[in-house]
C-alpha cells in the first residue's frame, strides 16, 4: 500500500451527523481497484516477454497458400508439356 494516499478516516473525530453520512465503501472500492491495477502492472513488468514477433503477414497460411498455388501452376505446366510431347497417334507403323 506504499504511495497510496488513502489513509483511514478516524470516525471518532467526526460529528454525529458526519458519522451517519460517512460511507467508506467508495474509498474501499477505489483502493481495491488501485491495488489491482498496481498488481497487474507489476505482474506485466516481471512476466516473461514473447521472443517471437507476431505481425500481420509474418506467418499463418498466407505464405503456404502462395507456395501451394505456385506448385499447382508448375504441375499444370508439366502436364501441358507432357501432353504436347505425346504423339498424335501411333509412332510405329506395323507393316
Amino acid at each position: 500500500m506504499a504511495n497510496l494516499r488513502n489513509k483511514p478516516v478516524d470516525r471518532r473525530r467526526l460529528s454525529a451527523e458526519d458519522k451517519k453520512a460517512y460511507r467508506p465503501g467508495g474509498r474501499q472500492m477505489a483502493l481495491a481497484k488501485a491495488r489491482q491495477r498496481r498488481g497487474r502492472m507489476a505482474w506485466n513488468e516481471h512476466s516473461e516477454k514473447r521472443t517471437v514477433e507476431q505481425r500481420p503477414g509474418s506467418g499463418g497460411f498466407t505464405g503456404g497458400i502462395g507456395i501451394q498455388q505456385q506448385r499447382m501452376r508448375e504441375e499444370g505446366q508439366k502436364i501441358e508439356r507432357s501432353k504436347q510431347l505425346r504423339g498424335e497417334g501411333e509412332v510405329y507403323l506395323k507393316e
